[in-house]
């Protein structure tokens, strides 16, 4: 027996003989490699990095700063693994210039609100972010139910046409459509499909967006066109870039502009203690003051929610949804949200 062992008191039940092993004889240090197999390693077909230079895609990327290359170069390389060329890098720069900065929107205000709080700029730059959801800014629930009508259409000799009339049938009303009554007086949308075709850019996606949209015109009730979701979504995929990694350049290039309200927020309002900031009674519309009854009359009081019949349910339902803040109003999600993404299975496909 080891030494170390031998002399270390038992501790507690650990000597105990109804243990199914003897634990004071277990080994110290740590379990041998087992070299049947192999170690688990990071692999990553993305980048490497050493002492000497970080190596993206094959291409060192001090080479590339050296040689001119700029940011927008660098994400065709990140996520495509190629050089673009001239003009598909300058309609990435107008999509990004253009998502970059959006006044003081909710995502904005909400890097503001955060900002107050006295936290970190990153922080507050991430908060915003999770604004992107599925109706906000829902590249990627946009981006793959396009290309999944596009394929079915391509393998079932569907022309484009009807394809585009058939997804705008089905889904006229569905915030991710791309298509809307957001950008009727705000010609964004149609300038950056303009300037695609100006640089000769504009693909596919672009012509079935547009199919998209002639479609809804007949269809719809009231008047809809293309929005910015559309138009920066098939532009990124007549670029090439897929609807996940159009989601996360758009969110990132968004990050600049939260930053940038951050700092503004705390240069011009400074920071907001905890408990100083008092909201009047005149921003409240509840119930007037009442006072609290005794404990002991509690039971003249209280209402139970405890119904008896279907009808008494209903009626308890219909008030309580009345009450804002219940959340009895919303209406719940019937499917699971992560698939308003668009994607229809995750993980690798061995």
């Amino acid at each position: 027996m080891d030494d170390k062992v031998k002399d270390k008191q038992v501790i507690g039940n650990l000597g105990s003989p109804k243990l199914p092993f003897d634990y004071m004889q277990r080994e110290y240090g740590t379990i041998p490699l087992d070299n049947e197999r192999a170690p688990f390693q990071w692999l990553s077909e993305v980048a490497y990095k050493n002492v000497h230079r970080i190596v993206a895609r094959g291409y060192d990327t001090t080479e590339l700063m050296e040689q001119g290359y700029g940011m927008t170069d660098m994400l065709f390389v990140n996520f495509q693994a190629r050089i673009a060329t001239v003009e598909e890098d300058q309609m990435l720069n107008y999509v990004m210039i253009l998502a970059l900065e959006d006044g003081l929107s909710i995502p904005a205000l909400m890097s503001r609100m955060v900002a107050r709080s006295k936290t970190f700029l990153t922080q507050a730059a991430g908060t915003s972010i999770l604004a992107f959801g599925h109706a906000y800014a829902a590249f990627s629930a946009f981006g793959n139910m396009v290309l999944e009508k596009m394929q079915q259409a391509e393998a079932s000799g569907q022309s484009i046409e009807a394809a585009a009339r058939e997804l705008v049938a089905e889904r006229l009303n569905d915030p991710a459509l791309g298509i809307s009554d957001l950008y009727l007086e705000d010609p964004a949308a149609k300038r950056m499909l303009a300037r695609a075709k100006k640089l000769g850019v504009a693909g596919p996606h672009i012509a079935f967006l547009e199919a998209m949209a002639e479609a809804a015109k007949d269809i719809s009730d009231t008047p809809v066109d293309v929005d910015l979701l559309g138009a920066m979504g098939a532009t990124m995929m007549d670029l090439g870039f897929t609807p996940e990694a159009t989601w996360a350049i758009i969110a990132v290039t968004r990050s600049f502009g939260a930053g940038a309200h951050y700092i503004e927020e705390v240069e011009r309002e400074g920071y907001t203690r905890l408990g100083e900031h008092l909201t009047p009674k005149e921003f409240y519309d509840g119930p007037e003051d009442r006072s609290v009854p005794p404990l002991a009359e509690r039971h003249t009081h209280a209402k139970p929610a405890k119904v008896g019949t279907p009808d008494e349910w209903l009626a308890a339902f219909r008030e309580r949804q009345q009450l804002r803040g219940s959340g009895a109003a919303i209406v719940e999600e019937i499917h699971d949200p992560s698939k308003k993404t668009g994607i229809k299975s995750v993980g690798k496909k061995i």
